[in-house]
Formats: structure tokens, C-alpha cells, sequence
């Protein structure tokens, strides 16, 4: 069975139409989960919370799209 891990993060934004964060170094790094609907409910009690924070947002990134393990090289690998 394939794991389909997701990451949920966020922080400051310079600028809430991109997705540049303000001070890289104080990225939240929420947690890394299991499947969607986890990662979904972890993402909304994160915005949830620093909802009065208007230039903080959440992302959920799929960390299982990062590897194709159909291909022999994913790009990420010939980066070396």
C-alpha cells in the first residue's frame, strides 16, 4: 500500500496574493500526516487559530507527489 503523506505548514506572508514567506526561519512546521483528511483538519485548527493574523496562511503540501515511483530518477534526485 502507498503512504500518501502530507505536510502542513505556514507562517507570515509579504504579501497574501503570493506565497513569500516574511522570515523563513519562522515557518510553522505543523506536522507531516497520514493521509488528507488529517492533514485537512490539522491545516484548519492552524488557521483557525491565527485567524486575527491576516498575512499568515497555511498550506497543506502532498509530500508523496514529490517522488514518482514509476520513474527511474525523480528531478529532485538528478539535482544530485
Amino acid at each position: 500500500m502507498t503512504q500518501r503523506l502530507h505536510l502542513v505548514f505556514g507562517g507570515e506572508l509579504i504579501d497574501t496574493q503570493r506565497t513569500t514567506f516574511a522570515d523563513v526561519s519562522k515557518i510553522d512546521i505543523v506536522g507531516i500526516y497520514p493521509d488528507y483528511k488529517s492533514a485537512y483538519s490539522a491545516w484548519k485548527d492552524a488557521a483557525h487559530r491565527t485567524v486575527d493574523e491576516a498575512q499568515t496562511r497555511y498550506f497543506i503540501a502532498h509530500l508523496h507527489r514529490l517522488r514518482d515511483e514509476e520513474i527511474a530518477a525523480s528531478p529532485t534526485e538528478e539535482l544530485d
